[in-house]
């Protein structure tokens, strides 16, 4: 990691042009310091930012974890067929200072519903 000698920034690696070819430069991104790369040959990683949907954040049991049977049940009425008893399970889905929602699969139809807190 490298910093700006006149303002203390830290610089950014960026391809730049020499007469011999494409070569690698350090840039600071304040004041526009240049330094050259020590060597050629050497490439700076730059790490890769994934952003996520928040859809994909939400965990939604499937069929192959609801076939494990090993969730916690409670009792509480289907609203589809009436059996009494479901799997329960708590996901954090909306910020973190609200409360959690919790969803709910009946153990007779399977059908998936959810309790807001």
């Amino acid at each position: 990691m490298e910093f700006c000698p006149k303002c203390g920034s830290r610089l950014v690696p960026k391809k730049g042009k020499t007469s011999k070819g494409a070569s690698m430069v350090f840039v600071c991104p304040k004041c526009g310091f240049k330094k050259q790369a020590l060597s050629e040959k050497v490439t700076p990683k730059v790490a890769k930012v994934i952003q996520h949907n928040p859809q994909q954040l939400v965990a939604v049991i499937g069929k192959e974890e609801q076939k494990l049977r090993t969730l916690p049940t409670v009792r509480i009425e289907c609203p589809r067929c009436g059996n009494n008893l479901a799997y329960v399970w708590q996901v954090q889905t909306r910020g973190a200072d609200e409360s959690s929602t919790q969803f709910l699969r009946c153990t007779k139809c399977g059908y998936t519903f959810r309790e807001y807190s």
